[in-house]
């Protein structure tokens, strides 16, 4: 097989099991030595969010024998569009409270291991080692990397699977037997230029799709069947509903699993999606190149005017903006700076402030010296300016 070592035939099933899980074990593929690599196996799924809760449902009912979940956040209204282990009663609960009840619903026969906390290289190790497969539905770069290249080090399969506005993406990673994340992307891209999910918007059934495809290939790799996404990168366009797959290969140069490999042990990637604050608001900065809402209100009712740039997508300046702002969205800015004066200082906004702080780097290294990024956005401005700016 192309995945991990064939697991050894876990424990008996009782007669309980043997009912429920009658529809697998008719597939001759499966049986009942099959159901019981199942129940013997782990799986760690690294986000209990959009792409985590389908995979989670998926795998409770398939009857893997225990599943691992990491994540620190707490449900969120906005959360409730995709994220589909969770319910409005969960908001501002943990996430993983709200999941443990949801799986524990679908089967309680499978043991539900919560992992409350951060992962980093000091715990990555620990945490994943102690399971057969991993799955990856973070929504940030550096935990992307992190995972991937713990996995590669301590030899483990990774089902990875990403998403964005209407596309997604899934690929199986395995260090040595095919290629790593990083012969894909060998670093992560500058901070801001990628929007999240809170920026570009995420249709809410395609992690849904994603997602249920990382569990499909999670339960073939315990099960050593079929042909799995080893060396396949498969894409999916919703509003097309095509998929596309793309031959992947290990890179002899990858620093992490090529033939002269620099990286051994797992260090920590700077947040490359909170640049200056954290998404949806952060603190604030002594940096030049930021400025408050509050504080920006208060001048802007003094009279002061500094040029007010938004540079978010037209349907988007649609819904909300600044009185006397002017719109040049980022993908056209560098394009469009004869249009701007580079002597006057000029405020840079976008929903959250993650597009807004990649223009203010261009601007200013294009001589714009005063420009300056407004932290958290107009989602922060609603709330600590004006409740009554739509958000969305």
């Amino acid at each position: 097989m192309d995945g991990p070592e064939r697991l050894p035939q876990g424990p008996a099933l009782d007669a309980g099991e043997l009912e429920r899980y009658g529809r697998h074990m008719v597939l001759p593929e499966v049986g009942e030595a099959g159901q019981r690599r199942l129940k013997g196996a782990s799986v760690l799924i690294v986000g209990a969010g959009g792409l985590g809760s389908p995979a989670a449902l998926y795998l409770a009912a398939a009857g893997v024998g225990r599943l691992g979940l990491v994540d620190f956040d707490a449900v969120d209204t906005s959360n409730l569009q995709r994220q589909i282990l969770h319910g409005e009663d969960d908001v501002g609960r943990p996430k993983l409270d709200s999941a443990r009840e949801s799986l524990a619903g679908i089967n309680a026969g499978v043991e539900i291991v919560c992992h409350d906390e951060r992962l980093v290289a000091a715990n990555a190790r620990s945490i994943l080692g102690d399971y057969d497969v991993i799955i990856d539905g973070s929504d940030n770069f550096p935990t992307r990397f992190l995972v991937n290249d713990a996995c590669a080090l301590l030899d483990k399969p990774l089902v990875y699977g990403s998403i964005y506005r209407f596309e997604g993406q899934a690929a199986v990673f395995h260090a040595g037997r095919g290629p790593c994340y990083r012969c894909l992307h060998r670093e992560p891209p500058p901070p801001g230029l990628v929007p999240s999910c809170a920026e570009g918007g995420v249709f809410g059934v395609l992690p849904g799709v994603i997602g249920t495809i990382q569990a499909t290939e999670a339960i073939k790799l315990i099960l050593g069947r079929g042909r799995t996404l080893l060396g396949r990168l498969l894409l999916f366009e919703a509003l097309e509903m095509a998929f596309h797959e793309f031959r992947l290969e290990p890179d002899p140069a990858c620093p992490l699993c090529g033939e002269s490999p620099v990286i051994r042990e797992l260090r920590d990637l700077e947040e490359t999606c909170a640049p200056g604050a954290t998404a949806g608001g952060g603190g604030d900065t002594a940096n030049e190149g930021n400025i408050a809402p509050a504080e920006l209100a208060a001048r802007l009712a003094a009279g002061e005017k500094p040029v007010l740039l938004d540079v978010r997508n037209p349907y988007e300046w649609e819904i909300c903006r600044l009185e006397d702002a002017r719109l040049i969205p980022l993908d056209a800015l560098a394009e469009r700076l004869d249009e701007l004066d580079p002597e006057a200082e000029t405020v840079v906004y976008c929903h959250i402030g993650l597009r807004s702080d990649y223009a203010v780097k261009l601007l200013r290294r294009s001589g714009f010296k005063q420009a300056r990024n407004l932290l958290g956005g107009l989602d922060r401005w609603a709330r600590e300016v004006d409740s009554k700016l739509p958000t969305y």
